[in-house]
């Protein structure tokens, strides 16, 4: 035999050498969840070792992080049933714990790149990314909250704005009010291929934010939809996207490389709450080994064309890279 594929593998420093896929702490964006109070931190039970932090807490998490080499971090708020409303008016109160936590972080540590979270779900009393009128997800009159929400957040010192609601027009929209303010310079990372899945339950536990009613099929997509996406990246880029998502990650990976095959525009690809429990849970039952499947998942993520993963994985794979 002339060609044996074998001596490309025989050796670690050669595998290293030519493989073709590599990752860097700096692809990632590692999602924190905050929460009011000081002196606080609770473990999501259905995501171990992943916490919800006070904002005095957050900042100690977040510096630690910086020293490990993450640069960028998704804040997600969890609010009590107390401070929700079918309008989500607490999502653009200047004084409430949200909005102080990004300004907090982005002050105390201005190299961090700080996104955040543009959907009513967190705030609404409904539990749903919309306003809920006779059992329907009213599409024009949420994008007026959205906006709200997002120049409110953009003025906290927000660097990226996530929305990940699926409303119509949602991007245009809200890059529209942004400049009619001056946040030129804030970015826009859409939500652009968002799924209707089963693997965003454990991060519903952590905000609380399961839908009173109904589901989140009328605007979150079909799952058996492929080419769907490319209707909705076509939107978001022309509305004025500066990243396109698909989330989740794992189930999702030839929507990464549709997506990568058909865009200029950076991808970005969420590991979601549900892949991550995954992996945890069969880690601690001894069925996997949990760091050799989180790097093989990560890389799967990667290969597909993925420029940023947001995963709960981040930190532990940083300090693996220490």
């Amino acid at each position: 035999m002339n060609i044996r594929p074998r001596r490309n593998r025989k050796s670690a420093v050669i595998r290293g050498m030519i493989e073709e896929t590599r990752l860097s702490t700096k692809d990632f964006i590692f999602p924190l969840f905050v929460i009011e109070g000081t002196n606080q931190k609770e473990e999501v039970a259905s995501m171990p070792g992943i916490y919800r932090h006070s904002t005095d807490l957050l900042l100690k998490e977040v510096e630690e992080c910086l020293t490990l080499g993450i640069k960028a971090f998704d804040l997600f708020p969890a609010y009590p049933e107390s401070k929700k409303d079918k309008m989500a008016t607490e999502s653009h109160n200047p004084d409430t714990f949200y909005l102080k936590a990004i300004n907090k972080v982005k002050t105390t540590f201005p190299e961090a790149c700080i996104m955040t979270d543009v959907a009513m779900d967190p705030y609404s009393s409904d539990g749903h990314d919309g306003i809920v009128k006779d059992g329907n997800i009213l599409n024009d009159e949420t994008l007026e909250v959205l906006a709200k929400m997002a120049i409110a957040q953009a003025n906290a010192g927000a660097d990226i704005l996530g929305p990940s609601d699926m409303m119509d027009g949602r991007v245009g929209f809200l890059r529209e009010a942004l400049d009619n303010v001056g946040h030129t310079e804030v970015s826009i990372m859409s939500y652009t291929a968002k799924y209707a899945s089963a693997f965003y339950n454990p991060f519903r536990d952590a905000l609380d934010s399961a839908p009173k009613a109904g589901d989140k099929k009328t605007y979150q997509m079909d799952p058996a939809n492929l080419h769907e996406a490319l209707i909705e990246a076509e939107l978001d880029e022309a509305e004025g996207a500066d990243f396109l998502m698909v989330k989740p990650a794992l189930a999702y990976l030839d929507v990464i490389r549709l997506l990568k095959e058909n865009t200029n525009l950076p991808i970005a690809a969420y590991n979601v709450s549900g892949e991550y429990s995954m992996i945890k849970a069969a880690h601690q039952k001894g069925w996997l080994d949990g760091e050799r499947a989180m790097l093989e998942s990560l890389l799967s993520i990667k290969r597909a064309g993925a420029n940023i993963i947001l995963s709960y994985f981040a930190k532990e794979f940083a300090k693996l890279q220490g």
